[in-house]
């Protein structure tokens, strides 16, 4: 029977997830990739151990994580009921919907109907009553945003859900949800967006500073973008890389000599920093304190482990910042 390090809460940084109550572990653990059942059971155990032994309470998770849609799940319950069932009140479990899960017209998007079958499966699929953190996991361009707000509202009310998050909003799109949410009294606390030093899509299209001025939580996945901002592809694509063994999310065409040439010259500042470019990566996101957590994926404990490390030194100096404007815009 697993029994968790009685040390785990001494190193890792917690950061308030907006005006809220919630805390969140400033690097946390996403389950997108190596969690579906293509990938080792053992290693996904030793890989959520390693997370909470190092005091990564926060677990992310969504309807269609896999391969096959929903197997992330399956398989993060199965952990759960096996070895983490007596940790449950110390764990930030989210999950989300959004995307096609099923057949027909109410298997994807923001009706309604989808959102909260899906919290049904999902919850059924991890064994669990509820879950910390439900997200929308994209806008709907077609069904009212009070429909969608309103299902949220739901999921929290029935109390299936403790908190609601937005997942790929945009400013604008999050100041009406929130709006809509307040208005419903549902407690809304965090957007999850992309983020990294190669894709500033929330600072341009005002999701960041809304999040600000609203005070909510922000936590950013893919923040070392795919593996790039990794040292694995300093000489080039390794042939065990994410390119050649799963090219659905990062394809070598990604990796041109002048991206090779501002990760060698990111990897540089990351020396004299005294970090690896991943730290750096994750440094950077949560320099200003307007995220609040980075969400990493792993494919082995050893790099949640060197991943931890970003919250040790998150201060920049100006030069740094403008060192690494100049190799990545």
């Amino acid at each position: 029977m697993y029994q968790a390090n009685e040390k785990r809460y001494e190193k890792m940084v917690y950061n308030r997830c907006g005006a809220s109550g919630i805390k969140l572990p400033a690097v946390s653990l996403g389950l997108w990739h190596n969690f579906g059942d293509i990938s080792q059971y053992s290693n996904m155990k030793a890989m959520c151990f390693t997370a909470f032994d190092n005091g990564i309470t926060h677990f992310d998770l969504a309807n269609n994580y896999g391969p096959e849609p929903g197997s992330a799940e399956r398989n993060f319950g199965r952990i759960l009921k096996e070895d983490l069932h007596n940790y449950r009140d110390e764990l930030i479990i989210s999950t989300k919907a959004g995307y096609t899960m099923w057949d027909g017209p109410y298997g994807d998007f923001g009706s309604r109907k989808y959102l909260l079958a899906s919290l049904d499966a999902s919850l059924k699929r991890m064994g669990l009553d509820y879950v910390d953190i439900f997200y929308h996991h994209r806008p709907d361009p077609d069904t009212p945003l009070e429909e969608t707000m309103g299902a949220l509202a739901q999921a929290v009310n029935s109390g299936k859900a403790l908190y609601a998050g937005l997942s790929n909003y945009d400013g604008e799109r999050l100041e009406r949800a929130c709006a809509i949410l307040d208005e419903l009294h549902c407690p809304f606390i965090i957007n999850q967006n992309s983020y990294s030093i190669f894709n500033r899509t929330i600072e341009n299209n005002g999701l960041k500073k809304m999040s600000a001025k609203l005070k909510k939580g922000i936590i950013a996945f893919s923040p070392l973008a795919q593996g790039m901002l990794t040292d694995r592809y300093l000489n080039g694509i390794p042939e065990d890389s994410r390119i050649r063994t799963d090219g659905r999310f990062l394809q070598a065409s990604a990796i041109t000599e002048e991206r090779l040439a501002q990760i060698r010259g990111l990897s540089g500042i990351a020396k004299k920093r005294g970090q690896t470019l991943a730290a750096m990566a994750l440094s950077w996101i949560l320099r200003d304190g307007i995220v609040t957590s980075v969400l990493i994926g792993a494919s082995k404990p050893g790099q949640i482990l060197e991943n931890i490390k970003a919250a040790e030194n998150t201060a920049f100096t100006d030069e740094e910042l403008k060192e690494i404007d100049k190799f990545s815009l």
